[in-house]
């Protein structure tokens, strides 16, 4: 069945309609394309892979922090409130749209193609953040690898890249306890390791003069894209294998600095600080933008991750299930690194005699300055730093395989004839640009630049763009349509909750953040530098780019329809009249009697000729013959039958479907 596949997507073929079964010998007439695609070779693949997915850097080094500043243990009510009505909604939205079609972000807008522009912005944006995010790994293979020495390089003042601020912040102690310390004009040696060893970051001026490459990074990111095209070299078929570890691994590393943190003296201490309920904070809106903020970014919604993921699967796989796991996981395993990290703040609070504030930090500044400097306080320091980094890297990992691999399969599936059988060469071409795009990051003040993509690659453009898919599968494509379609997957129609959400709620929340980002809009700084006017230019372009690209997709696709400007419209917004499950036998109620979307003989004739690229085209006439071929074969195998009449197995052909056929070919 596979070389039948395999040859058909090399040299394909136009089905003789005039033979009969018999005379077709032992061919199998079903074109199983989605087969050829690949699928998940696991139970557990994909559920491992979107855990893996959602759960990253930003449970550790944003979700505390977070917290602690929004009213600690009151945040969780905005929280798990957006969770609902934001969260889980939009999540199997997007799993739901990949696994019914069994397409990327690019190919899923068979949906309804006025909007293609939107798998375009996606890909975009998830372009930008996979080019920074694996300088991100770059920085925790810097750090494992400096973790395996008798002494953390960061733990003593008195090396050459240390200033004389630098200062050992090592509480002293006295009869009763710690003394506090003037950390006033004083830098820890973590910071100085960080900005003056890691980054280099004296040797540039600004983000106008970047500055040398830094060798010793540069080697790292290259090692961080190793790993990755070796993860996916296969696809999903690999690295559904290896977030088998890589999504589990960090949960045990997890409870362990846990359990170490939370037997620590001063740890309840951190504890507290982090989670005391100040519930005069949720009067703030503030709190509640960032609750739906941290959720939003969190489970990866509009990335094209989910919808990649979810397009291996079966056709009838219960996402309905995995979606609440999931979600709900990514909620728990954030407060849970809460624990984990406010503990051993608390414990270092209490060394320096600080309070926990003046130690607690978010981001990079946790990860590569906090954490690593309350390390060297622990017995056997170099051993808890590199469990540390270990669980950061295999993190970080995860979400940079489903970045790539949302890519891979976005263009693969757009010309799957020409690329499906180089695949892997496609992937290493795809990891050499982007890191060659990377290089800058490694550079003197590379870390101006990461933080300028981080800032404007996924923020408005992203909250447009997932807003434009909501409004487009409910408004243009039909909750109706949507309902019926997971029907056909599921066995149910979503609730009340799921359709109010999608209607009104989501798109409502969302709306609200894209205010709010725009109204509170910030400059982008990194500590005391402030960004130049240009800087901010560039970063504001790169965020509309990817808003330009929706309206820029409509207009292409209006101009590849035939009629007037409205007739043009509404053939654009209709479904392509290929849209539906990939394979023939699932599809069942209208996706039988036509192809989705074909009103009549005129539009389908349109798509074909006009809307359509020769691959397109190609793989629509061979989806055509072979359910032509099948309903000829139902209806002579019903005539052979000794109690079937010839007007109920006529009443199975289906004429129109092999006259589009007839059409084509001719």
């Amino acid at each position: 069945m596979k070389k039948l596949q395999g040859a058909h997507l090399r040299k394909p073929v136009t089905p003789d309609l005039l033979m009969t079964p018999s005379d077709q010998g032992d061919v199998d007439l079903d074109v199983d394309f989605a087969a050829d695609r690949g699928n998940w070779t696991g139970k557990l693949d994909f559920l491992l892979s979107c855990i893996g997915y959602c759960v990253g850097l930003g449970n550790v080094w944003r979700f505390p922090y977070r917290a602690y500043t929004n009213g600690g243990g009151a945040f969780l009510v905005p929280y798990f409130l957006m969770l609902a009505i934001c969260g889980i909604p939009l999540f199997f939205l997007e799993l739901s749209l990949g696994q019914f079609s069994s397409l990327g972000p690019l190919a899923v807008w068979k949906i309804s193609p006025l909007f293609k522009g939107a798998g375009a912005a996606m890909l975009l944006i998830v372009g930008l953040v996979a080019v920074y995010y694996n300088m991100i790994i770059a920085y925790v293979l810097f750090y494992l690898f400096a973790s395996l020495t008798s002494d953390l390089p960061w733990e003593h003042c008195g090396n050459w890249w240390n200033t004389e601020l630098c200062l050992e912040h090592r509480g002293s102690k006295d009869g009763n306890g710690a003394l506090p310390l003037n950390l006033t004009c004083t830098v820890s040696p973590s910071e100085e390791y960080w900005s003056r060893y890691v980054l280099h970051i004296q040797g540039s001026q600004g983000i106008g003069s970047p500055g040398e490459i830094r060798w010793n990074l540069c080697l790292c990111l290259l090692l961080a894209w190793v790993i990755v095209f070796l993860c996916i070299l296969k696809g999903v078929k690999s690295s559904g294998k290896v977030v088998y570890f890589t999504a589990t691994f960090p949960y045990l590393i997890l409870l362990m600095l846990l359990v170490r943190g939370v037997t620590l003296p001063g740890a309840w201490k951190g504890i507290q600080f982090y989670l005391t309920p100040q519930f005069h904070h949720l009067l703030s809106s503030k709190v509640w933008i960032e609750a739906a903020l941290q959720i939003f970014y969190s489970l990866g919604v509009g990335f094209g991750g989910l919808l990649t993921f979810a397009s291996y699967n079966t056709f009838h796989q219960n996402i309905y299930r995995d979606t609440f796991i999931v979600t709900l996981g990514n909620a728990i395993t954030s407060i849970l690194a809460g624990f984990a990290i406010f503990s051993v703040l608390g414990y270092m609070s209490q060394e320096l005699g600080v309070p926990v504030d003046q130690v607690a930090k978010a981001g990079p500044g946790l990860a590569f300055v906090v954490y690593p400097q309350a390390m060297t306080m622990l017995p056997l320091s170099p051993f808890w730093s590199f469990l540390f980094f270990f669980m950061l890297l295999t993190l970080g990992l995860d979400s940079q395989f489903a970045f790539l691999e949302t890519i891979v399969t976005a263009v693969t599936d757009e010309f799957p004839y020409y690329l499906r059988p180089k695949k892997v060469v496609f992937s290493g071409l795809i990891c050499v640009a982007m890191y060659l795009m990377g290089l800058i990051l490694t550079t003197d003040g590379g870390m101006y630049w990461l933080v300028l993509l981080d800032d404007y690659s996924a923020s408005f453009g992203l909250l447009v763009v997932v807003i434009t898919t909501c409004l487009a599968v409910t408004r243009v494509y039909g909750i109706q349509r949507f309902c019926r379609d997971i029907h056909m997957m599921l066995g149910f129609k979503p609730g009340l909750y799921f359709r109010a959400c999608w209607l009104f709620l989501s798109p409502a929340t969302l709306l609200a953040l894209l205010v709010y980002s725009i109204v509170k809009y910030q400059p982008s700084e990194y500590g005391s530098y402030r960004f130049p006017p240009w800087a901010e230019l560039l970063g504001i372009l790169m965020g509309l780019l990817s808003c330009l690209m929706i309206p820029a997709g409509m207009l292409v696709a209006v101009l590849r329809e035939e009629g007037s400007f409205w007739e043009r419209l509404q053939q654009a917004s209709r479904p392509a009249m290929d849209w539906g499950p990939s394979l023939e036998e699932n599809r069942t109620g209208m996706y039988v009697a036509t192809l989705a979307g074909s009103q009549s003989p005129k539009p389908l004739m349109v798509h074909m000729r006009k809307g359509t690229s020769a691959e397109g085209l190609l793989y629509a006439r061979m989806t055509v013959s072979a359910m032509c071929i099948r309903s000829t074969d139902k209806m002579l195998s019903c005539l052979q039958g000794a109690h079937s009449s010839a007007e109920t197995c006529l009443g199975d052909f289906k004429p129109e479907i092999c006259g589009e056929e007839m059409t084509v070919v001719g």
